[in-house]
């Protein structure tokens, strides 16, 4: 039993990491605008499937790593992953229930919200978004959700993390 728990660490770890480096993957400047959020979409994921295991600590230490690897001010990601991760928490049985379209409706609410503190950071820090292009990740990520979430289950199920 104990074996099953160390494995499931390691599946939700790699998963995260490959995630931040999904964030920091070079794109052409016509692409960068509309990147996915990556590691938002695989915390969700996992905060909805194991809220027992994965919640708002892991999401502020994740959110940490994202800030320096991403050069940001730290704790902008931090922050937004942690209220992603809390809201996850309140809402994940019913997000279990939802259909995958529903639960992308929802994914690109949370990952709106996501944008939407991080552009707050930044306009504190004076380099604010001058447009609404920001929230175009959410779209992404919400588009990308059924993709995403099929895989990390099949996963979740392959090494039966529990």
């Amino acid at each position: 039993m104990m074996l099953n728990r160390s494995n499931g660490l390691w599946v939700i770890a790699a998963t995260l990491i490959v995630a931040l480096w999904l964030n920091i993957f070079p794109l052409p400047e016509w692409l960068r605008s509309g990147r996915p959020e990556f590691v938002a979409m695989v915390l969700l994921y996992w905060v909805i499937a194991l809220p027992e295991r994965v919640g708002v600590t892991v999401a502020w230490g994740v959110g940490l790593a994202q800030d320096v690897v991403e050069g940001v001010p730290l704790g902008q990601n931090a922050l937004a992953l942690s209220v992603l991760a809390y809201l996850a928490l309140i809402l994940y049985q019913r997000l279990r229930m939802f259909t995958p379209i529903q639960q992308a409706g929802v994914i690109f609410m949370m990952i709106g919200l996501n944008q939407l503190l991080c552009n707050w950071v930044q306009t504190l820090t004076g380099s604010p978004s001058q447009n609404l292009l920001f929230l175009l990740p959410a779209l992404i990520s919400a588009l990308l959700w059924p993709m995403i979430s099929v895989f990390l289950r099949l996963l979740r199920r392959t090494y039966h993390v529990t």
